[in-house]
């Protein structure tokens, strides 16, 4: 804790010189819809906590703003054997508290991932062993030939092993559990900014760091992030000039902003799609008045479902136009995804209503639905939008709207029946790691994300293949019959692609990516 306290001084009194020399010191003041969940990154797959904690940690490698692979802590890497990579580390590598990164912390952190609080684990599930070489080199041992290794590490940031075991955090925080420990609320990683402090859903406060191996290409010196959960508030804090930026901008507030001179709006699609998911392994459903049986087990009611839903009035009507609505869980701009991403069945109450029927519910039933209501774009709204959609064909929803933090408690311990989801495929940017997290059957390494529980064996069969191909076009095509198995299944039923919307102030360079990730290493304020 001393060196931390030393290492975040001398941040502090670089920016006073920098001050003293005539360079302008540069506050970044930034807001979003919600506060990260946790400083522990094994704790949570929450992607704007990831996100967020991509300043400060980081992994082997990275992605740019492009989405591509590219050298953080390991310079290179090669592959030793068919299942053996190896990794050079760089040299050069400090830890905010001042120490040097060696080979020993990348095999710690391997080893706390693997600890029971931690949910990293679940996007890891291809790696077999991680083992030290020597002080600046480590071997990696997939459990099969998995070319995507790269890619997969992503969700492996490097922790000190000294630091982790001097504050008893040798385990990741249990955020399931409710059970903390220090790192849940201090850092110290080796990335572009440091913790300086930090106070729970009002303010967090990042300095620069002056000892980060990399160039900086930012002229930033603080940064001041302030979680603001109302729509209205965010955008005229923003307005009034106390913020420099916002990543979760209300369509509504678009034409507002850019007409006001001072500050401009940047807009593109996401890779993330918005879906439905439904409990499918409950012999009871819960928060229903539906007794002794699940109907989400029965295909028939799941279509019946699908059908009740227009997706295309909730892009009109909710989303004011900027969607694009899917027909698969997978957004067709991520790397294997198939192209056709047209929905399998049409919208039609009478079929819907034909379908419960047929089912045994001609009079519907009611269902709980959980739903957050500060993670994605007009997630209540949308929710709200489906409830009246589905009560046209008898079903009756509970509404069980929540923050995002108990939301995602909600699905990381399965008491879900009937939910609101977002998956963009990453960290890993692939059409794998969203189908292994959200529609394999859930173990201690898959189905991160399937609260469901969804499960098909002809489905999970693909998986190990998908993941050792070689052949691209036999990858894409194994990918497209695993989608296809998923897709008839209705396993999810696919609402819409969602809009980034962020806005800044002019001079401000955010370097919007698809990844929807505010990296502060690129931002730049006049």
């Amino acid at each position: 804790m001393k060196k931390q306290l030393v290492a975040l001084s001398a941040a502090l009194a670089l920016s006073l010189t920098l001050g003293s020399a005539g360079v302008q010191a540069k506050t970044f003041t930034w807001t979003a819809s919600a506060d990260a969940l946790s400083m522990d990154p094994y704790s949570t797959n929450h992607s704007f906590t990831n996100s967020f904690m991509n300043n400060i940690y980081e992994g082997l490698v990275r992605f740019n703003e492009k989405v591509q692979i590219e050298p953080a802590l390991a310079e290179s890497w090669t592959a030793v054997s068919p299942t053996v990579w190896r990794f050079k580390l760089r040299s050069n590598v400090k830890f905010h508290n001042g120490e040097t990164m060696t080979a020993d912390d990348v095999v710690f952190s391997w080893q706390r991932v693997q600890t029971p609080g931690s949910i990293s684990k679940l996007n890891l599930g291809n790696v077999k062993e991680v083992r030290k070489v020597d002080p600046l080199t480590v071997d990696i041992e997939t459990k099969a030939p998995f070319p995507l290794l790269p890619n997969e590490l992503l969700n492996l940031v490097i922790m000190s092993k000294s630091w982790s075991e001097a504050n008893n955090a040798k385990e990741a925080s249990d955020l399931q559990q409710k059970k903390e420990n220090y790192a849940n609320r201090n850092t110290n990683g080796t990335g572009p900014f440091m913790l300086k402090s930090r106070d729970v859903d009002v303010k967090t406060v990042l300095v620069a760091n002056p000892h980060w191996w990399d160039k900086p290409k930012h002229n930033l010196t603080d940064v001041v992030f302030t979680p603001i959960q109302s729509d209205a508030t965010r955008t005229s804090s923003l307005l009034s000039g106390a913020l420099d930026a916002t990543i979760n901008v209300p369509l509504q507030d678009v034409q507002r902003i850019n007409s006001s001179g001072a500050f401009t709006v940047v807009q593109g699609p996401e890779l993330r799609t918005i879906f439905l998911g439904m409990d499918q392994f409950r012999d009871e459903l819960l928060y229903s008045d539906v007794k002794g049986k699940n109907p989400f087990k029965d295909i028939r009611v799941r279509k019946a479902v699908y059908q009740a839903i227009d997706v295309d009035a909730i892009k009109r009507s909710v989303m004011r136009g900027v969607s694009w609505p899917a027909g698969m869980v997978l957004a067709p701009q991520l790397n294997g995804a198939p192209k056709n991403n047209t929905r399998i069945l049409p919208f039609s109450v009478d079929a819907s209503k034909k379908l419960l029927a047929e089912a045994g519910y001609p009079n519907g039933f009611t269902v709980g639905m959980q739903c957050p209501n500060n993670r994605y774009v007009y997630d209540e709204q949308i929710c709200l939008a489906i409830i009246s959609m589905l009560g046209r064909v008898g079903v009756k929803i509970t509404p069980q709207f929540e923050p995002v933090a108990k939301w995602s408690v909600r699905l990381n311990t399965m008491d879900v029946s009937f939910y609101l989801v977002g998956h963009a495929g990453l960290p890993m940017g692939d059409s794998y790691a969203l189908l292994q997290d959200v529609a394999a059957t859930r173990t201690g390494n898959a189905g991160g994300l399937n609260a469901g529980r969804y499960s098909n064996p002809a489905f999970d069969a693909l998986l190990p293949k998908i993941a050792s191909e070689l052949d691209t076009s036999k990858r894409n095509a194994l990918m497209a019959e695993a989608e296809g198995i998923e897709r008839n299944d209705v396993a999810y039923i696919p609402l819409h692609q969602q809009p980034i919307t962020w806005a800044a102030r002019k001079g401000v360079d955010l370097k919007q990516s698809p990844d929807n990730q505010l990296r502060l290493w690129l931002v730049t304020a006049p």
